[in-house]
Parts: structure tokens; sequence; C-alpha cells
């Protein structure tokens, strides 16, 4: 879930801007072998882990937002493909890892406006699971995809020179898109949190499940501290070894695991079955 990534997008990002150099970027940035192999396998783990979780949201036939949750799952399975390819050091031509870089931060950014939905489903202003509920969230989520992506590949080939970077090297930096990737997302999932704590809390009136929120806040947090903090230091220490994405990679993956959990404990998984011989449902 990504600063908001759920997927490392520093490096893909600093390719965008081939003059930046830095130890991560060497690292990852455009070597003609698999560089970053521990996030690409850790990146397939994320991908089968999730699509065990796809498997067990579907036998809660009752759970509420079951299919908007279904299709949260989808986005990070998306992402998580992305990053093999942007994090993973693949062999690709300069013009193809720019390419997935923006469709890889375009998929960042719908699918934690999908995670931001699901956080409004839960109060059923609309009946979970029906055709417009399902529509609005994917035609939304593609809107913002396609819009961050164009930015994105216009930031890197200068279409229409709208989004140059702006400062000069080696600070050379884009604001549209930087709030694009980092400060929208942050939006995003703070208030994920706040609508499903007030849900929890307010309506519900339960507190254990709020123990699931808080881990998954608290693993998302560590993941960023590696990937923003930690990594330089990870780099170095290992002579440009493994970096902080991998372990980034990790704790996100657990942060969606622990928000699946709180999920599932706030809903049932099976319709409510009738006592023989009445009418009234246990």
């Amino acid at each position: 879930m990504g600063s908001t990534q759920f997927g490392n997008f520093h490096v893909g990002f600093a390719n965008i801007y081939s003059d930046i150099e830095d130890p991560l970027s060497r690292i990852t940035g455009g070597g003609r072998h698999l560089e970053n192999l521990g996030s690409i396998l850790l990146c397939g783990l994320a991908i089968l882990v999730t699509l065990g979780l796809i498997w067990r949201s579907e036998r809660k036939q009752a759970a509420v937002g079951r299919r908007e949750f279904q299709l949260f799952l989808v986005g990070y399975i998306f992402v998580e493909i992305c990053e093999i390819f942007t994090v993973g050091g693949f062999p690709l031509k300069e013009n193809v890892r720019i390419g997935f870089t923006a469709v890889h931060l375009g998929a960042i950014v719908a699918t934690l406006w999908v995670l931001l939905l699901n956080g409004i489903v839960g109060y059923q202003l609309l009946d979970d699971g029906t055709p417009i509920s399902l529509g609005l969230i994917l035609l939304s989520a593609i809107a913002l995809f396609v819009g961050t992506g164009y930015i994105a590949l216009d930031t890197a080939y200068s279409w229409t020179g709208r989004f140059d970077p702006s400062l000069d090297p080696p600070d050379n930096r884009n604001i549209g898109l930087y709030v694009l990737y980092q400060l929208v997302p942050l939006v995003f999932l703070f208030g994920f949190f706040c609508l499903e704590g007030v849900l929890v809390l307010k309506v519900l009136g339960e507190k254990k499940p709020m123990l699931y929120l808080f881990a998954a806040a608290l693993l998302f947090a560590i993941g960023q501290i590696f990937q923003y903090v930690v990594s330089v230091h990870i780099c170095t220490g290992t002579d440009q070894k493994i970096d902080g994405a991998l372990f980034e990679t990790l704790f996100t993956l657990l942060s969606v695991v622990m928000i699946w959990v709180f999920w599932s404990s706030i809903t049932e998984d099976d319709w409510p079955v009738p006592v023989s011989g009445g009418g009234s449902y246990t």
C-alpha cells in the first residue's frame, strides 16, 4: 500500500529522471540481468497469498462488501505484477521500463482509491455487490489509473511540457507527479482508516477489530520506514546487493493480510439459517 506504495516506487520514479543517480537506483536501474531477485520472489509470494485471500473472500457469501473488497485485492495483485518489472531489475529497455513505471504508479493510486471506497461501502449507502456499486468503483478507479499514468508518461517524455520537472538537476522533481504518487495515496489511506475506525467503534460498537486495523497501519508504516529511511543504509552495508524495497514489499503484504483479517472480523461468513418450525432467523 504505497507512501503509498503498496509497491516500491522510488526506483521506478528515479528511472523517469535518468540523470538522478544514487545507490538504490544503481542496483535496480537497468542492468542486463535480474538484480533484485529477493523482491521478485516476494512479489510472487504476495500474488499467491492474495489469490488465496480472494478465494477465502469468495466463501464468505454473506459478507458486506465482498465483491468490492475483492476488487481491492485484484488491484493489489496488479500492483505487485508491475513491481516485479519496475523494482525487480528485469533487463528491460528504458522506454519499456518507463512504461511499466507509469502503469505501476497509476495502479497504486487506483488501488488505494478502491480501498478508500471500501471504507465507505461498510456504511451501506448503496447496496453492496450491485452493478451500480461495482460500476462506480471500477469507473472511478480506471479514471484515476489513466490520469495518473498519463501524467507520469508526460513527465517522462515531455509530450506537452506541462509536467516537466520543476527544478534543475540534481534536484529534479515534478510537483504534480509527487502529489499524485505520494500525497494523494496517503490521503486515501488516512480516509480509509478513519472511516473504518468510526464504523467499528461508533456503528458496530466493537473494539477487537481495531487491533487488526492498528496492526495493518503499523506494518505499513514499518515498510515505509524501510523504504525511505533504512534502505540507503541497507544498500550501503550490503555493497548494493539488497535494499529496503525487499522489506517494504514484505511488510506491505503483511499489512494487506491484516486488512483482510480486519474486514473478515466485522463481516458474516454465511447467511442466517432459519430456525426450524418458525419464521425467525438465528
